[in-house]
């Protein structure tokens, strides 16, 4: 029985209609969005650099360290994992490798983004970009590497904030060119720059819709409207969570006690009932029982 590739579950999902991807920073998370009813779930850059070393989102955690906690997130859920790949962690050979070890993961696809080291969030101002060159030559890396052409090479540009919304354009195509799956347009202002890329662009795009950014926040049945077949949710479910983290931690020191809070939290069986722990226990009990 043949198990489709991750990469062609996406791809059917998105040429359905847009869809929705949360970001997730772990793997009950992840679990809890594909019960929530959405298809396909997103490894952040931002959140795992945060969440897993409370470092900045600036090129600092590496090749390996995304593949593994990707890996996690795969293996906890039945539906498509993408997943940040920064700028590829270096130059074409790392990229190759990049791809091998996110595919060997078990992740849907990945996506480049065309910034020089050290890299930025992008929404945030100060970020360089290679050159379109360069970056052409790690799309061509990306898409020889891949063991399945299923699995989907996204092209992001930030060119917009640097160079305008002409430039961003230009090495968009020059990306599709190259065999970029997708084209992630980042940091774009105003809901007319969305639309002028999408009419640009024949390749699906990605949209994102990340909190206290440069980008308005459109609904998906927006973006769709204008084009896009992707809506990412990147660092939303991790600052909602920091922020309760964060609440609740001043009132135990406060009120010296957890008793107030009872009520905020998960309960201690819907959290088995995500873990499947009834299963995992009926399984140990069955490989101890003897046969007669």
């Amino acid at each position: 029985m043949t198990t489709l590739h991750p990469g062609a579950v996406f791809r059917e999902l998105i040429s359905q209609g847009t869809i929705m991807i949360p970001g997730v920073f772990n793997a009950l998370v992840a679990r809890m969005a594909e019960r929530a009813g959405f298809k396909a779930v997103y490894q952040s850059g931002a959140a795992l650099s945060a969440g897993l070393a409370a470092l900045p989102d600036i090129g600092l955690i590496s090749q390996t360290e995304f593949a593994l906690q990707g890996k996690y997130l795969a293996e906890a859920v039945s539906i498509p994992v993408i997943s940040d790949a920064d700028t590829g962690f270096g130059e074409t050979m790392s990229v190759e490798r990049t791809v091998t070890e996110y595919e060997a993961s078990g992740l849907a696809g990945l996506h480049l983004e065309d910034q020089q080291l050290p890299k930025r969030c992008g929404h945030l101002s100060g970020k360089t970009l290679v050159t379109q060159e360069e970056m052409v030559g790690k799309i061509h890396a990306a898409v020889s590497a891949r063991h399945s052409d299923q699995f989907v090479i996204i092209a992001r540009t930030d060119a917009k904030e640097v160079n305008g919304i002409d430039d961003a354009i230009k090495r968009a195509q020059a990306y599709v060119d190259a065999g970029a799956d997708m084209i992630f347009p980042e940091a774009m202002q105003t809901k007319e720059e969305f639309e002028k890329f999408a009419e640009a662009i024949s390749v699906p795009l990605m949209a994102n819709m990340t909190e206290f950014g440069k980008s308005p926040l459109f609904s998906a049945d927006e973006l769709e409207q204008m084009g896009y077949a992707a809506v990412l949710f990147p660092v939303s479910l991790f600052r909602i969570g920091m922020q309760a983290v964060e609440n609740a931690l001043e009132e135990i020191q406060e009120s010296k006690t957890q008793a107030g809070l009872l009520k905020k939290m998960q309960p201690r069986s819907r959290l088995y009932e995500f873990l499947d722990y009834e299963g995992f226990d009926k399984r140990d009990q069955k490989y101890f029982q003897l046969e007669e």
